[in-house]
Parts: structure tokens; C-alpha cells; sequence
């Protein structure tokens, strides 16, 4: 572990989620870097290692905005730049995504189309999606065509962050260690801990310490492996309580989830959710049948009254936090922007217009530099 040279700023990230990992990864050539980590390292905690890790920002203007459709677009195209600098291959795929419904929910299909932000899909009936999946249920016979949306593997992202930031001199990695913010100042376990220029809170919900406005959306996962079938890119399916995706991961492995349940309920799945969720595959494809069931899971997403992301800086506290449901779709998003804020670098022309609606950038105390 080096030191911290006197050109270097010595920056806390408080969370080794997603955005944490992120966040320090970006950094590491310019920073010297304390990431603090509640868990052990394994992201057990996080709701990043939950997610199906979809990258599809107009399936989620259905119900976002056009700022988060716009800059997950970005996001989207950022990935492949951001996957290329890791040492081991992660599972990326850009191959569109297909929305299907059954003839009794062609309404929430016709619904779930109006309230697109953009036009970049197309219709498809029986023919077409035969197409596109062959061995999907033949009975669906309406359904919408994504061309350029994405997935990527989170836990081999996840794994893989682990073992870059852990092998870099200047990051000291503090595992099981519960860190909080007091009045510009981290406390670890519960003790006054180090002194650095910036602190940066990733805690997502644990950061209600601090952040009363923010609320835990809940989210229920199955994980399969079914040798038996074959998809070629993420497939939701109509329901009448909300949206079921079906997201196929390398070797067969699928993550099966729906978008969202308003509760802060931390138990695990209902009977009720994972016989909804387990009757979707099935109604999609008979080889979910034999599937093996690998984890049910719940976990929630962190998320504000509006569910769009914040950056919010205090002095010389910055948090990301907010993410919702779009936690793999906007991370590279808000990576970039506190990345320039902190380095006084020159913020991507593209951002520019979601800046004000989306990052909320406030000053106690002393002055902060403007994001331009």
C-alpha cells in the first residue's frame, strides 16, 4: 500500500456496491482511494448483485423520464469502452430486447407502448418473433422489438472491479466496516477515522442515516439454470401486476425478476411472487420446466420521491445515490459526472441538459465549483 503523493487527493468512497466500485476503478490513477465496505467484499449486501443488469433505456422510459431514457442511451454506449479496460472478458450483449403479451394483456402491451419516449422499436407479430426466438411459446402473437438494448453479467463485473481495485497500491479496501458521515468527517465503527479531501457516499439505503427522503423499492429475483433453453436476449412479458423479465446469462443461467413492488418489506420472496414469476417462464418456454432452481432472492433498490438519480454535494461530501431500477443502465452516467466534478475536469457536452434536472448540487458551508 503507497501512501498518498502531496498531487493526489485522498478520497473516502463509503460503499462497495456498484457505483462504489465504479467510482474508485475510475479513480485509481488519479486519486489515492479508502473504499469502505460493509460486507466482505463479496457485495452480498448490495442490491448490484441482485440485478438482472439490463442496459434498456426506452423499455424504462415506459415509466422514467426522457432525461433517464437520454442518458442511459449514453450509459449504454459508454459500457463497451468501460468493459475493454478490465483484464478478464465480462459477458456484454447488445441484441435488442422483445416484449411479448398474451392476447388477454394486448391492453398493457398497447400502454406500455404509448408510453415510450422515443420510436427506435417496431411491432412484430407471430412470424417475427419466431424470428427472433424460435423457441419461445408459439402463441405469442404480438409484441414489440427493441433493436438496441442491452445486458451485461453483474456478478462477473462485480468479481472481477473486486479483484482490480484490491490489486491497486493506492486503494486500501476495508472490509466489514461499518462507515458513516458526520459533519464532513467519516466515522468508522463508530469512531472518528482519517481525514480526507473528499468523502463520496455509495451506501445507497445506507444512507438514510442521513438522507430521510430516501426509500427501499422492493425487487424479487429467481436464478435458473435450464439446459434446455435456448434465448438469444432479454424478454419481458405482460402481466397484470407488473412487467416479469426473463434476462438469459451465459450457460443457460437466467435471471428471472419483476421490475418493482412499492414496499420496504426485507423479507424474503412470497409464495404469491415466485409462483407468478416461475409461471411466466413456463408460459414463455416449456424448458423452464426441468430448470433448477438456483436462489430466490429479494432486495431493495434505493430511490427517491421522483425515482431519478441525485448527486448531491455538501462541502466536501458528494453523494450518488437514487438509482432506483436503473442502477446498471445510469452508473457510468453518474461515475462521469463526479468524476469531473472532483478533478475540475470538463463535463460531456451530452450530460449538459440532464445536469439540472437530474443532479441536484447543493452548498453548506463553503463554495463549490460550478459542473461545467
Amino acid at each position: 500500500m503507497s501512501e498518498p503523493s502531496k498531487e493526489q487527493p485522498k478520497i473516502a468512497i463509503l460503499g462497495a456496491g456498484l457505483l462504489g466500485r465504479l467510482l474508485a476503478f475510475s479513480l485509481r490513477n488519479d486519486a489515492f482511494i479508502e473504499l469502505f465496505d460493509q460486507d466482505s467484499g463479496q457485495a452480498e449486501d448490495s442490491s448490484a448483485i441482485l440485478a438482472a443488469a439490463m442496459l434498456a433505456p426506452l423499455a424504462e422510459s415506459a415509466d422514467a423520464s426522457k432525461g433517464i431514457m437520454q442518458l442511459g442511451e449514453l450509459a449504454l454506449n459508454t459500457w463497451p469502452r468501460l468493459l475493454q479496460q478490465l483484464p478478464e472478458k465480462i459477458f456484454f450483449q447488445r441484441k435488442g430486447s422483445l416484449l411479448l403479451a398474451f392476447e388477454q394483456d394486448r391492453g398493457s402491451l398497447l400502454n406500455f407502448e404509448r408510453n415510450l419516449k422515443g420510436d427506435n422499436y417496431r411491432k412484430v407479430g407471430a412470424q417475427q418473433i419466431h424470428a427472433l426466438e424460435s423457441e419461445i411459446n408459439p402463441r405469442f402473437a404480438q409484441g414489440l422489438f427493441l433493436p438496441d438494448e442491452g445486458q451485461l453479467d453483474n456478478r462477473q463485473l462485480l468479481t472481477v472491479l473486486g479483484k482490480v481495485l484490491r490489486a491497486q497500491t493506492n486503494i486500501r479496501w476495508h472490509s466489514n466496516s461499518f462507515a458513516q458521515i458526520a459533519e464532513q468527517r467519516v466515522l468508522l465503527n463508530g469512531e472518528e477515522y482519517g481525514c480526507f479531501d473528499w468523502i463520496i457516499d455509495c451506501r445507497g439505503l445506507g444512507a438514510k442515516d442521513t438522507q430521510t427522503d430516501l426509500r427501499g423499492v422492493r425487487g424479487e429475483v429467481i436464478r435458473l439454470h435450464a439446459p434446455d433453453v435456448t434465448l438469444n436476449r432479454p424478454v419481458r412479458l405482460m402481466h397484470p401486476r407488473y412487467p416479469i423479465y426473463i434476462a438469459p446469462k451465459p450457460d443457460h443461467l437466467f435471471v428471472v425478476g419483476a421490475t418493482q413492488i412499492e414496499t420496504e418489506d426485507r423479507r424474503q420472496p412470497t409464495l404469491r411472487s415466485a409462483m407468478e414469476l416461475l409461471s411466466a417462464c413456463f408460459s414463455v418456454h416449456s424448458g423452464f420446466a426441468e430448470a433448477e432452481i438456483l436462489q430466490i432472492q429479494s432486495g431493495l433498490r434505493p430511490a427517491y420521491l421522483d425515482n431519478e438519480p441525485q448527486m448531491r454535494v455538501k462541502g466536501r461530501v458528494i453523494s450518488l445515490n437514487g438509482l432506483f431500477r436503473h442502477g446498471y443502465l445510469l452508473s457510468p452516467v453518474m461515475v462521469d459526472l463526479c468524476r469531473s466534478y472532483l478533478l475540475g475536469e470538463t463535463i460531456d457536452a451530452r450530460y449538459q441538459q440532464a445536469i439540472p434536472q437530474l443532479m441536484k448540487i447543493e452548498s453548506t458551508g463553503e463554495a463549490i465549483k460550478e459542473l461545467a
